[in-house]
């Protein structure tokens, strides 16, 4: 794994030299490509020193407990060692995840659809009730957001709603929101949530 990962340190320290050099700077399609993967790989580079320093500090801990005379270096050596295991088999599932790679659709923008269900007006409530539910969300996430079209209730709450949202990994953190949601009162009602992937090339028109 450190063979793997000192590679992608090497890597990011090639784009981070990129970055900086004016012929970059100059192409804003070149230097927004280099930013997005700059920004993947740091999450990563910030792993693999925390794992590097790990792994040095384990195996400083067995070398005292191999070596040492000390009855008292050794216990706290252990004490160390087994503190350091524990935070070892975490990390490193945590690194494998982010070495898997990304779906490309995963950091584009969406569109997300809010239908009101069976229930009548209660259902179109509840889809108001969602619609306000997931705006909190994309505040929280910094997503920009915009509702593209909606048909309100005849009591309130939206019969459908259509939202645009833009920012980050978008695409990838909504993608699964595509389902049914129902109510947990006495009366049943439902919600449908449908997600969709917006690409540069299609408008919102030809969307919808």
């Amino acid at each position: 794994m450190l063979e793997t990962l000192e590679g992608i340190h090497a890597r990011f320290k090639e784009v981070e030299l990129l970055l900086s050099s004016p012929e970059v700077a100059s192409d804003i399609k070149q230097f927004t490509k280099l930013n997005k993967e700059y920004s993947d790989l740091k999450l990563i580079v910030e792993r693999y020193f925390e794992y590097k320093n790990l792994i040095g500090n384990l195996s400083e801990a067995r070398e005292i407990i191999e070596e040492s005379d000390d009855p008292e270096m050794k216990e706290m050596a252990r004490e160390e060692l087994e503190e350091l295991s524990a935070k070892q088999a975490p990390l490193e599932e945590e690194i494998k995840m982010l070495l898997v790679p990304k779906d490309p659709e995963d950091d584009k923008n969406a569109m997300v659809e809010i239908r009101a269900g069976t229930g009548g007006d209660e259902a179109s409530i509840f889809a108001g009730d969602l619609f306000r539910m997931y705006t909190r969300f994309f505040d929280s996430q910094s997503w920009k957001h915009e509702i593209i079209e909606a048909t309100e209730g005849t009591s309130g709450g939206f019969k459908e709603i259509i939202i645009k949202v833009e920012g980050t990994e978008i695409f990838g953190t909504l993608k699964f929101e595509v389902r049914i949601l129902n109510s947990n009162g006495i009366e049943a009602y439902n919600a449908e949530i449908i997600n969709l992937c917006l690409t540069e090339e299609v408008s919102d028109k030809e969307l919808f």
